[in-house]
């Protein structure tokens, strides 16, 4: 399952991201294709990127006066949430790919739940509401833009598919590099050095367009069912899942990125 999942991720990637000309030239496409949203988080910025990723379109526009662009957005999210919810993080996104390639590497102790982790996990949709919703919102520029104060500050997907790429292919942007380009990439290591140790740390904790599809997880029209009568409770399905949910309890967890493996690894075939 795993294998065919990231082959899907990586496939998704490389569509998603296939303007060569792009990392040649260390320009970003600007054609028609921009204007539409990929579901996963995937930076506008990446010389290779096709489409806009649609935290970060939405802290463009939330803002503005052009309600057509705003419901767009709003409408594009809570439709792919409403028909998949998560599956976007678990088979969609390609810095989720990222993530679940960095926990592969071997290292003598990984972390599971641990004590706050529950907690903690609620800390996206603060980012989502202060950072992607309020900041963007209400400081607005004179034509009524707000600044992407997620993709500025934080994003670490951003840094690594925008920021690192663009500043390699552009003389002029390696002498403007400053303490926010500091800052980002401190972020971005961070990152990675807590993807190898935890699983999925940046979707469990940070990511706000896991929160937005985490809501609709429960009444997607994709969702996970649980054959009550098949089921012989052996926890092998809980045992087995990394985003630490018990999908008999809960079978459609806000945390669930639905990546198969409790289907996979279920005696009786009692989950669908």
């Amino acid at each position: 399952m795993d294998k065919r999942r990231h082959g899907i991720q990586a496939l998704w990637a490389l569509l998603t991201n296939s303007y060569l000309l792009g990392f040649v030239q260390g320009r970003i496409y600007k054609g028609k294709l921009k204007s539409l949203c990929v579901p996963g988080l995937n930076c506008y910025s990446c010389p290779g990127a096709l489409g806009a990723c649609p935290i970060g379109a939405m802290q463009a526009v939330i803002g503005s006066w052009n309600f057509k662009l705003t419901f767009y957005v709003a409408g594009f999210l809570m439709f792919t949430g409403a028909l998949i919810g998560r599956f976007v993080c678990g088979w969609l996104c390609p810095f989720g790919l990222i993530q679940d390639l960095l926990h592969k590497i071997p290292f003598f102790k990984k972390i599971g739940a641990f004590r706050g982790d529950r907690v903690l996990r609620k800390l996206k949709y603060l980012i989502l509401a202060v950072f992607v919703i309020l900041l963007p919102m209400f400081l607005v520029d004179f034509l009524g833009q707000g600044m992407p104060w997620f993709c500025k500050l934080i994003c670490p997907a951003g840094t690594l598919e925008g920021g690192i790429p663009l500043v390699l292919l552009n003389e002029s942007m390696r002498s403007a590099i400053g303490r926010l380009y500091v800052w980002k990439n401190v972020l971005l290591l961070v990152t990675v050095i807590l993807s190898i140790l935890i699983y999925r740390p940046f979707c469990k904790y940070i990511c706000p367009l896991g929160a937005v599809y985490s809501v609709f997880n429960p009444v997607s029209v994709f969702r996970y069912r649980v054959d009550r009568e098949k089921c012989v409770e052996c926890k092998a399905c809980a045992d087995v899942c990394k985003m630490q949910v018990d999908p008999v309890k809960h079978p459609n967890d806000p945390e669930c990125i639905r990546c198969g493996a409790c289907r996979k690894v279920c005696p009786v075939k009692a989950i669908r």
